[in-house]
């Protein structure tokens, strides 16, 4: 595995995390990992349904960090531990005040913002397609992105940015980058103007989509519209799908021209060759 970082990773700290943090350490430690960013979900004013667990996307940080500092100790010898978090972004200013403090609340070494919500819905319930074409409802979705970034700023790299096609009726079949590359373009020319970076997200093909998110197209893009800080993380929630599809990843960057792939401490990127 030429990739030795997993840099989105969660344990029972976020709330729909299956493995505990011990748990994907030691795993991570099995695979011969050299490092684990822990990002923990936090997404202010998510609209619960009934039966959800109220609160679960609420991170309570201080005990996350305890925990952490506790492992990092524990296995110094074996596996670097780094401390991240997941923000999930929505426009609205409550929101953006409510992201802003948090992010300002601890010396982090990664922030993931992500987009889990588009407009106040989660394009995990079926509901968000419902009435419309596949096509309509992922550029309402890219559009979104676009208003959540210029809305909030204090992030490292934006995360899964396809991430809505993972809940579609078809997935991401008839989805490509070409059918929505203006706005996608936007996206990324942002980004880059403003020093973000984007993830290769290997929960995708876990997820029943044929590529990471987001898609190889997008990937490729970023780097020919000048875009060089690249993480990879493969969105485990629970210890058997650390490092996921790593191998594949790293050829494929190659492929692309990227050299390096990122790893954040204190906010700022090491650069991995590949």
């Amino acid at each position: 595995m030429a990739i030795k970082h997993d840099t989105h990773v969660h344990s029972t700290f976020s709330g729909d995390g299956v493995s505990t943090m011990e748990e994907q350490i030691l795993r991570g430690i099995e695979l011969g990992l050299s490092s684990i960013t822990f990002t923990e979900h936090n997404d202010f004013d998510f609209p619960y349904r009934e039966g959800d667990t109220q609160d679960m996307f609420l991170l309570n940080v201080d005990s996350y960090l305890y925990e952490l500092l506790k492992f990092k100790s524990q296995y110094e010898d074996k596996i670097k531990l780094y401390f991240g978090v997941e923000l999930g972004l929505q426009p609205q200013p409550e929101t953006v005040k409510k992201n802003l403090i948090f992010a300002r609340a601890h010396e982090y070494d990664f922030i993931i913002a992500s987009s889990h919500l588009c407009h106040g819905v989660d394009p995990y319930y079926r509901e968000f397609f419902e009435g419309r074409s596949e096509e309509a409802a992922h550029r309402e979705y890219f559009e979104s992105i676009l208003e959540n970034m210029k809305a909030f700023t204090n992030f490292d790299i934006y995360g899964h940015l396809d991430y809505v096609v993972r809940y579609g009726p078809n997935r991401d079949n008839d989805y490509s980058y070409a059918k929505h590359a203006d706005i996608i373009d936007e996206i990324l020319k942002w980004l880059i103007e403003n020093e973000k970076g984007i993830e290769v997200n290997t929960g995708g093909p876990r997820r029943g989509l044929l590529e990471p998110n987001p898609c190889w197209d997008i990937v490729k893009r970023y780097k020919e519209l000048g875009g060089e800080i690249i993480t990879v993380g493969s969105d485990a929630h629970e210890k058997d799908d650390l490092g996921y599809h790593f191998d594949d990843v790293t050829e494929r960057l190659k492929d692309m021209g990227y050299k390096y792939y990122a790893v954040y401490e204190n906010r700022l990127p090491e650069y991995f060759r590949l």
